[in-house]
């Protein structure tokens, strides 16, 4: 009867018949008064949403110290239910330490025992044999057991984050990756909540032992650790080892077929944003959403590549659909501020962002969109405020100082600008556009060799990563003008003459040129220049000034 009853149990499950499945269970459970029945009852209660029914359940058994599963699933009940304090009383609001050293002891002896145990050397016959099994048997519940406490670390965390203890919550996500690297979910919220930097990313991944990723073969456990670390890989920063992340991905997309995978696809989309290809970045995400309209991992990236590409039309239309199909969704949300933004509809903007971050308050992109609406407005007090929350929930990435730096120049407060920029660079060293700025600030102090090796790394970066060469000629520009100001002339007006090859027709630029010609000594081509900056801009003061002094130059020259 049991089997029966087990059998049916299972078959209901399958189905997602949840009634049926609480049904027969209850009625195996009156039969067995098994503990293993009743844990099994308390999970099908918690897949129904009825998490205070699981949890009395378990508390009714006196399951929950049972084992860390029941633990982990009553702790996973208060959470669900917004009992913070709870839960942490459930787990305890401390990594238990022997956990970090002997996390993966056991499994290192599981996976020995098993290669002898496909030996087939049996010495003192069946008895040795039973012994032997037995072991495996202990093994493998300790193995299972620890697991268990690896997601009760992930819970802490999720719970130490509720409270804004964000340094606690990212020291438990790591203990969890630390004793079972296959805790994905812990290992996930540290990379899309940014609380490493890019190189505590890298350093925190070389430390990971995923040698201890065990299959049925030492062959094949050799293999699933290194794809384990590849797909993280993949997962980590797009702003350092760009090398290393192509390589895991070529690897993958070759011999594992994910070459049309979201995932693999989002981190490519990551890369190309970063070298500034908007286009490219987007022909990938609108791939994958015309498949897939609800895969919200892709939506901020998708929405930030319209946005840069002023696709508003684009912008309007999937705003639209989302609010109309997923009203729930912060991403929603912030695509509808995306769109006003984009219009120049600010407040509107504002309004929107503010809704989505009240509705995930972990949601980067909607703090730093929040923010944003401020600094286009001058507003920049409540800027810097709000860049200010974003910089405190999201600590590893560099993007919230670099923004305060960037208000705090145009507000020409360059020792705070300088202090923000400083520890932008300390969490992110190969960011172009945090280097350009920095050397704006070295050249506003008037540090004219400092800005002269800022803008030359920046430039340098922006060529080692592939970047569009475009998006950097305002960087080119101001390497021109800190030569100007040092008055080496020739290597200005190179670097003057390279922003307009590549179509930058701006007035300040043909001005700047005009200067430099006119310091040169070559009026007649300065004259020639600055009426190229009128021509662009007739009402410019500086140019007027200048094609004035030229002109009398030229003329004294002539007579």
């Amino acid at each position: 009867m049991e089997k029966f009853l087990k059998d049916w149990r299972l078959d209901a499950m399958n189905k997602h018949q949840y009634d049926s499945a609480i049904f027969v269970g209850d009625k195996l459970l009156a039969l067995t008064n098994d503990s293993n029945d009743a844990f099994w009852l308390a999970q099908v209660h918690f897949s129904t949403g009825n998490y205070s029914r699981a949890l009395t359940f378990l508390e009714k058994h006196k399951l929950i110290d049972h084992s860390p599963a029941c633990r982990y699933l009553a702790a996973h009940c208060c959470i669900k239910q917004s009992k913070h304090e709870d839960a942490l009383a459930t787990l305890g609001d401390k990594t238990p330490a022997h956990l970090l050293g002997n996390s993966n002891k056991s499994r290192r002896r599981l996976q020995h025992t098993s290669g002898n145990a496909r030996t087939g050397v049996h010495r003192k016959g069946s008895s040795r044999t039973e012994k032997r099994e037995r072991s495996e048997e202990m093994e493998r519940e300790n193995t299972s057991e620890t697991k268990y406490e690896a997601a009760m670390c992930y819970l802490r965390g999720i719970c130490f984050a509720k409270q804004n203890s964000y340094d606690r919550a990212k020291e438990c996500y790591m203990d969890a990756v630390r004793i079972d690297v296959q805790c994905f979910e812990a290992f996930d919220q540290l990379m899309k909540n940014c609380l490493l930097s890019p190189d505590e990313e890298w350093a925190f991944l070389e430390s990971l032992d995923f040698d201890h990723i065990t299959t049925d073969s030492t062959d094949t456990s050799q293999e699933a650790a290194q794809f384990v670390k590849m797909l993280y890989t993949t997962r980590l920063s797009k702003y350092k080892n760009p090398l290393e992340f192509s390589n895991a991905v070529e690897s993958l997309s070759q011999h594992y077929n994910l070459e049309s995978n979201p995932d693999l696809l989002l981190s490519k989309a990551e890369l190309l944003f970063t070298q500034c290809r908007f286009k490219q970045a987007l022909a990938i995400t609108s791939s994958v959403l015309d498949t897939d309209q609800s895969n919200f991992s892709f939506l901020p990236l998708h929405l930030a590549c319209l946005h840069e590409l002023h696709q508003t039309n684009t912008l309007f239309l999937l705003s639209h659909r989302l609010a109309d199909l997923h009203p729930d969704e912060p991403a929603t949300w912030l695509a509808v501020g995306v769109y006003y933004l984009s219009i120049s509809q600010i407040a509107e903007a504002r309004r929107f962002f503010s809704k989505a971050s009240m509705m995930n308050p972990h949601f980067g992109p909607a703090w730093i969109g929040f923010a944003h609406t401020f600094a286009l407005e001058g507003e920049h007090d409540q800027a810097v405020s709000a860049y200010g929350t974003a910089a405190r929930l999201f600590q590893g990435t560099h993007l919230p100082q670099l923004f305060l730096g960037m208000q705090h120049l145009q507000l020409n407060n360059l020792t705070l600008a300088h202090e923000y920029l400083i520890t932008a660079h300390n969490l992110c060293r190969t960011d172009p556009l945090l280097l350009n700025e920095l050397g704006v600030v070295f050249y506003h102090l008037d540090h004219l060799d400092e800005a002269v090796h800022i803008f030359h790394q920046a430039l340098a970066i922006a060529k080692e990563i592939d970047s569009d060469p475009k998006a950097w000629l305002a960087t080119r520009a101001n390497l021109g003008h800190a030569y100007r100001r040092q008055h080496q002339w020739s290597l200005a007006l190179t670097e003057f003459e390279e922003v307009l090859r590549q179509g930058q027709r701006d007035a300040h630029v043909f001005a700047a040129k005009g200067i430099v010609l006119l310091e040169m000594g070559r009026c007649w081509d300065a004259i020639v220049a600055l009426h190229e900056a009128l021509a662009v801009s007739p009402q410019d003061p500086v140019a007027t000034d200048l094609l004035t002094r030229a002109l009398e130059e030229n003329a004294a020259a002539m007579a």
